[in-house]
């Protein structure tokens, strides 16, 4: 407390003093008990009243030796030398614990990790994946905001995840490497990448991109191989050096045959090479005999019809040509989804011929719809149009049944531009999405389904869907969530097949057991996602016949079975 402070309260309590004594005492002569008692409660009230006013504080300074934060994260992988870093890891650590001026400045904290990060109980060595920056992370999460190290043992092998050299994360955490194993770096030819569309179409040519590089000091050369179902169809031969250490191999294969093909890229080791698992790659192609054909009818240029385009063609599956209205009906026969944007009454021989064939079509209505056309020419729907435009937020709907959405995210998109106006729907129908107009969701479908017996059919009440699209990659620097959303919405419509209660969802080839995983969804027979299923997944393995059951488990909206637990080979 200031010097200052304490003077302040002096003087109130002399001041209070002389008020009362003042107050009590002065020509008085009353000397009762009552009297005495009285002025000893008024000169704490003034004495009260007069320190609240000072506001005098109390400080108090407590110092506290804290410890810094050693961490050990200790590798985990299976890849440790069995004759020198699994003893080496023991050795180390056991040194550590018995260290008295170690633990006596550091507070010590032990981690092991493999896939994720984990309190180290005990070591097996037994995760089959490294993923160093993944730990890194996770120790910059927890120790967040303190004077922490880090000890690092490992081999460096690492197998997920970023690249730990170019990792910075918190500046303030130095990290000590204890390396394990063999640190000799020998001659290694690595295929790094390889690019390869998921589909083809028959009788036609399909690309492939194989990213290879070299490590080492002497000039080499080595061959490059593809093989289609054990059949070599491709092979170069490339040479490397100290200067130039990567290659880019392009090529296109022919689509000969239906079905999918199992490709493996192979590059032939070299003489001294330790590491040979990193010299071939599997992937798969499916190969089919013919594109879905969608026709984008538009009486307007609008960025939407672009964005509908890169979207459904990201899919090999799928064509996508655009059409005006009054060019004619030639040449649309085979067309398995009619998208029309934006009617109006130059419509009105492709809503004729819609009917005639009992054509999926799929509606996008905006501020250029003429509504009083649109209401009359079809009875699917209709609108009461108040000629007024407005920003319309999406709201997603859980409860939607007819195909999987759950990993469709809205997170910051922007709003549609409508339309106001009741909305009537004349045929049974479920709402993917609904409307929030100035922050009140009112109950209004933005993007609904229509159900039929003889065609499918969906009507989304906004335009401006480009903006869903950057948005998209604005949150996640890819289009994926909104071209896989798109892509089930376009699969659903441009199908004639009747609804399955079950559908899957998985890879033909996982490279790495840690991502392989199986999704499924199951519906009842009204065809509402059913949460209290019990799903099993029964694998073969098609080498030597064992078999075996992995329960799927419910994921939200879909079920999921793990597969990381399973040895490599080929599975039916």
């Amino acid at each position: 407390m200031q010097t200052g402070t304490l003077v302040l309260i002096m003087v109130a309590a002399v001041v209070s003093l002389a008020i009362v004594l003042f107050q009590y005492y002065y020509k008085t002569k009353s000397r009762a008990k009552l009297h005495v008692l009285l002025s000893f409660l008024r000169f704490l009230t003034l004495f009260c009243t007069f320190l609240l006013l000072i506001n005098p504080k109390f400080a108090k300074n407590s110092y506290a030796l804290e410890k810094a934060n050693l961490v050990i994260l200790a590798d985990n992988s299976s890849s440790i030398d069995p004759s020198m870093g699994k003893m080496g890891t023991a050795e180390i650590l056991k040194q550590l614990e018995e260290n008295g001026a170690l633990q006596d400045q550091y507070s010590t904290d032990q981690y092991s990790f493999g896939t994720a990060l984990k309190e180290m109980d005990t070591l097996s060595f037994k995760e089959k994946n490294t993923d160093i920056t993944n730990a890194l992370i996770g120790i910059d999460e927890i120790y967040a905001q303190s004077n922490t190290a880090i000890l690092l043992l490992t081999d460096g092998n690492q197998t997920l995840g970023q690249d730990y050299g170019y990792y910075s994360g918190n500046e303030g955490f130095p990290v000590y490497p204890i390396v394990l194993g063999d640190t000799t770096r020998y001659e290694d030819i690595c295929i790094d990448k390889v690019n390869l569309n998921k589909y083809a179409f028959l009788k036609n040519k399909y690309p492939v991109e194989i990213y290879v590089s070299y490590e080492g000091a002497g000039p080499v050369n080595t061959s490059v191989s593809i093989a289609v179902n054990g059949k070599r169809v491709f092979s170069e031969t490339i040479a490397f050096s100290n200067s130039s250490n990567s290659k880019i191999i392009n090529t296109v294969l022919s689509a000969d045959t239906v079905g999918l093909k199992t490709l493996r890229v192979e590059a032939r080791p070299l003489r001294n090479e330790k590491n040979v698992q990193n010299n071939r790659k599997d992937m798969a192609i499916e190969v089919i005999d013919e594109k879905t054909k969608i026709v984008i009818i538009s009486d307007v240029l609008h960025p939407d019809i672009g964005a509908l385009i890169k979207s459904i063609e990201s899919n090999e599956q799928r064509s996508v040509t655009v059409r005006k209205p009054n060019s004619g009906l030639k040449d649309l026969d085979d067309t398995s989804l009619f998208i029309l944007y934006q009617p109006n009454a130059s419509f009105s021989s492709i809503y004729d011929y819609v009917k005639r064939k009992n054509a999926n079509i799929f509606t996008i209505t905006g501020s250029k719809t003429d509504w009083g056309f649109l209401n009359k020419v079809q009875s699917s729907f209709e609108k009461n149009n108040y000629n007024q435009t407005e920003e319309i937020s999406p709201i997603s709907n859980a409860a939607f049944s007819i195909f999987n959405v759950t990993d469709f995210s809205l997170e910051n998109f922007p709003p549609l531009i409508g339309n106001l106006g009741e909305i009537i729907i004349g045929k049974s129908n479920e709402m993917l999405l609904g409307q929030r107009v100035k922050g009140v969701e009112i109950n209004e479908p933005l993007l609904a389904v229509l159900k039929n017996d003889r065609e499918r059919e969906a009507v989304l009440f906004g335009e401006h869907l480009w903006k869903w699209r950057m948005q998209t990659y604005r949150n996640s620097q890819s289009f994926e969530n909104f071209d896989d959303f798109m892509g089930k919405l376009i699969l659903y419509l441009s199908t004639t097949k009747a609804k399955e209660r079950l559908s899957m969802d998985y890879e033909s080839v996982y490279v790495g057991a840690n991502e392989a995983k199986i999704t499924a969804t199951y519906f009842d027979k009204t065809f509402v996602f059913d949460t209290n299923a019990a799903m099993t997944l029964k694998l073969s393995n098609i080498e030597n016949g064992a078999a075996r059951e992995l329960p799927m488990l419910l994921k939200g909206g879909y079920y999921e079975a793990d597969l990381s637990g399973l040895p490599a080979a080929k599975y039916n």
